[in-house]
């Protein structure tokens, strides 16, 4: 046999190995044996470099350096999920799938993985980019980490199509998770404390071989693209098995919401029999066919619920109430407890949100609490336990200022919390509203963190969001911790942002109310901020889901001599203020604000398409039938109670050919 056919068949044969153990589970020869044969075959390949494999089962013990994870968009957005907590939850989502679609429904019922969330492409068989979730629309490339877990093939078998992504969890078993501990206790290190956090800050080490140390799995649960041959989320399992992925056998097909009632019910006794961390049980809409109707709301599918198990409580004392400042003025009062552990965390805060959460469970500092982690992430006092109370025990007197500069709070009529009017001279106000300024969602501002904000002004650099754009090297390069590539990258990352589209800026300046999905309604109503800050509230709220509440703060916003003398500056530096000529020059009003409601497949374009020729043309897409919708865009298979109602409501239906016909 040839030196070659050697290697290759000590590859093949490594990875059959590598599969049978990390993803089967079933192991046929020794881990020795195992070692001898990768050995054998570093030694072959480091004796013939003419036979290099990027994707050798060798690669697998990493090496690969990297200094600063790119950024990457995802080609396909990875949304959250919305939670449930009890089986009425379960049955309110059931009752909305059913109106918004036509057809018997099917239920994959799926164990939700506490780890961190991944999306791998695969193109021609070969993983070619491994992203971390970030904010959903755009994460970290962690691939050279992410080819270091031996459940991840890096070469497919099998029928699967050309290009994919995959979605899944990174996790740390516990085993693996407690013999890491074992390990650090030995040498005097402090342990890690929990399998999640640790998983997660894994794929960000810069080292891969410390990454091929830890003894990480991937777990995996959607496949995502075009053209893929797949009908339903069962199959696409099944599926990803036969490809050489890890899926989860815990997964089931039901018929009926009683079916996944009760798999919730025997995992929520079973789950901590389990080898990983649980946290609940994801439940999916099992037709492809019928997400796609579903469709998604701005963070979440339609087609798919999480149902989270209940938290874990403990119970520990409030030792004192300090209250903190965030960018909008509002107050938050915080419990500082005595640490305790809870979920593989030790906890020694919790936000007890505002005074009438603080009436109504009459907290006062002293007291004994029980303390449970809000779908087991964010902890919070649920109860007091009177029977502890100390006998001199006060109640508790919120304060009438603000803790940071003095001023004397406010609170609005019908608000739950107080807040600091000192907008401009509020310290944790200035710092909090650049943090937003340039979080990711909206400048995205790459070489700048929260720290750094804060120091800048503390340092009187900055004292608003528009002097970032004054910043020098010179200025920055003396603060803690920066070096001169630290202050290239954060210069550099502040001039790039003046590319952003005016509506992730709309959303960057930190007006009340106006999230992402608010910001973007207002661009493209408005067109541009000249135009939106001289709107009246009436003329506000007729704007498509713009409320009285929206339109008042907006208003608020531009009112203050202040915020458009920043906004004057903003546009003077070149920040994008208005909607591209670009994209202008692909929207109309043609439509004049009709609803539009899609349903079945479509020929000539996808229905993602039609969504969006409406949106540029100045319709509104809606999810569901009612007396509003103005038409019915129908392609094949469009659901019978859907014609139906559509008929009793008298609305035009229409196929996509009369649509495109109509915005020519």
């Amino acid at each position: 046999m040839d030196i070659q056919q050697q290697i290759l068949q000590l590859r093949d044969a490594l990875n059959q190995h590598n599969y049978n153990y990390y993803v089967l589970d079933k192991p046929v020869i020794s881990d020795y044996d195992f070692d001898q044969k990768l050995k054998e075959l570093q030694a072959l390949e480091d004796a013939h470099p003419e036979f290099a494999d990027a994707y050798s089962p060798t690669k697998r013990v990493g090496g690969e350096i990297t200094k600063n994870f790119n950024t990457v968009v995802h080609e396909y957005r990875m949304y959250s999920l919305d939670n449930s907590y009890s089986k009425e939850d379960l049955l309110d989502w059931e009752t909305r799938v059913k109106k918004a679609i036509d057809g018997d429904l099917q239920f994959v019922c799926e164990l939700k993985y506490d780890g961190a969330s991944i999306s791998l492409t695969y193109e021609d068989g070969v993983l070619s980019k491994a992203v971390t979730r970030g904010d959903g629309v755009q994460g970290d490339d962690v691939t050279a980490n992410i080819k270091t877990i031996r459940s991840v093939p890096l070469r497919l078998k099998g029928d699967y199509p050309p290009k994919f992504d995959i979605r899944g969890e990174i996790v740390l078993p516990f085993d693996g998770f407690h013999k890491m501990n074992e390990e650090r206790i030995e040498i005097g290190e402090e342990p890690y404390r929990n399998p999640r956090n640790t998983a997660s800050g894994s794929l960000k080490l810069q080292d891969s071989a410390e990454v091929a140390k830890r003894p990480l799995e991937c777990l995996l649960y959607n496949i995502t693209g075009t053209n893929l041959n797949i009908s339903t989320q069962f199959e696409g399992l099944e599926k990803a098995r036969e490809w050489g992925f890890k899926v989860p056998q815990a997964t089931i097909l039901t018929n009926s919401i009683a079916e996944v009632l009760k798999f919730i019910e025997y995992w929520n006794v079973h789950r901590h029999e389990l080898p990983y961390e649980t946290d609940g049980v994801v439940v999916k809409i099992n037709d492809l066919y019928q997400q796609d109707e579903l469709g998604y709301t701005a963070k979440a599918p339609r087609w798919a619920i999480a149902y989270k198990f209940k938290a874990e409580q403990v119970s520990t004392r409030l030792n004192d109430i300090t209250y903190q400042v965030g960018r909008t003025g509002a107050i938050t009062p915080v419990a500082n407890l005595e640490p305790v552990e809870l979920a593989g965390t030790t906890v020694k805060r919790a936000s007890l949100h505002n005074a009438d959460q603080i009436e109504k469970l009459d907290i006062r500092e002293g007291d004994e609490v029980f303390v449970e982690k809000g779908g087991e992430i964010i902890p919070k006092i649920i109860a007091v336990d009177f029977s502890k109370r100390p006998e001199y025990s006060q109640p508790t007197q919120y304060i009438e200022n603000c803790p940071e500069c003095g001023t004397s709070l406010v609170r609005s009529p019908g608000e739950a919390q107080h807040y600091c009017p000192n907008y401009n001279g509020c310290q944790p106000q200035i710092v909090g509203r650049i943090q937003h300024f340039i979080s990711r969602k909206a400048m995205d501002i790459e070489g700048l963190g929260g720290e750094t904000v804060a120091l800048l002004v503390k340092e009187n650099l900055i004292n608003d969001y528009s002097d970032l754009y004054t910043l020098t090297k010179a200025q920055v390069i003396p603060l803690e911790r920066m070096a001169e590539k630290s202050a290239d990258n954060l210069i550099n990352g502040i001039a790039a942002s003046k590319n952003i589209p005016f509506e992730r800026v709309l959303y960057a300046l930190g007006i009340r109310y106006v999230g992402e999905t608010v910001a973007k309604k207002l661009a493209k109503h408005y067109k541009n901020i000249e135009k939106l800050s001289l709107a009246t509230i009436l003329e506000l709220v007729t704007v498509d889901e713009i409320g009285i509440r929206i339109a008042e703060s907006v208003v608020d916003f531009f009112s203050a001599e202040r915020n458009i003398s920043i906004i004057q500056r903003l546009k003077d530096f070149g920040v994008q203020l208005e909607i591209s000529s670009e994209q202008l020059a692909n929207q109309t009003n043609k439509l004049g604000a009709k609803a539009f409601v899609v349903s079945g497949v479509f020929e000539s374009v996808s229905r993602d398409e039609l969504k969006k020729l409406i949106e540029d043309n100045g319709g509104k897409v809606a999810s569901s039938i009612s007396s509003k919708t103005s038409y019915i865009i129908a392609g094949d298979n469009m659901g019978p109670s859907k014609r139906t109602k559509a008929e009793q409501l008298k609305i035009p239906i229409i196929t996509e050919y009369d649509f495109l016909n109509l915005i020519e």
